[in-house]
């Protein structure tokens, strides 16, 4: 049975065992995004002990390469992107600190497997609701990689942001268990 959770980033381990795929979670605070030109980035930095820009530990990225504002909105239309695209990624960062990630599609069992070892989820957002989304970031800022135009790293102040767990840190995969409800048994 699905449960509901009101959190606020930086996410905590305590948080992340508390989610189980399918729930229902409205995230508020910070979120920031990075599709995958930023995530090699980040990785290299990673690699060759640089400083990121911005925190880890806690933190939730949202996969997304926002439109422009409207004048005296702070962010376009930002609909998620597919996140099979950041996988390769996204292992190092969980296992230096990101709790969440937010995307649609499926992901791969290295990303599950690393989201079971660090304490972390994934969560999905609806496709096709890129306006709505946007409405709900109050804020937003480029904070990194700005020659990367929809796809730099930006800061968002979010509340009440609709996700759905879709992989928890159980190993539970939502489609995956979907998928077996509607299965045929012989």
């Amino acid at each position: 049975m699905s449960q509901v959770h009101y959190l606020t980033t930086p996410l905590t381990d305590e948080d992340i065992m508390n989610l189980k795929a399918g729930d229902i979670v409205y995230l508020s605070g910070t979120l920031f995004t990075a599709r995958d030109a930023a995530h090699k980035r980040l990785v290299d930095l990673i690699e060759n002990k640089e400083e990121l820009p911005f925190p880890l530990q806690g933190a939730v990225i949202y996969f997304v390469g926002p439109t422009p504002p409207k004048p005296g909105d702070p962010i376009g239309s930002a609909g998620p992107t597919t996140s099979y695209r950041m996988d390769s990624y996204s292992p190092t960062l969980i296992k230096y600190g990101l709790k969440g990630m937010i995307g649609k599609g499926k992901r791969n069992q290295e990303v599950k497997d690393a989201c079971k070892e660090y304490k972390a989820v994934y969560f999905g957002a609806t496709g096709g609701a890129g306006a709505l989304l946007g409405k709900l970031i109050k804020d937003a800022k480029v904070i990194a990689y700005e020659e990367l135009g929809p796809e730099a790293i930006r800061m968002l102040k979010v509340e009440n942001f609709p996700v759905t767990v879709i992989n928890d840190a159980y190993g539970n995969d939502l489609y995956e268990e979907g998928r077996k409800q509607y299965e045929v048994k012989d």
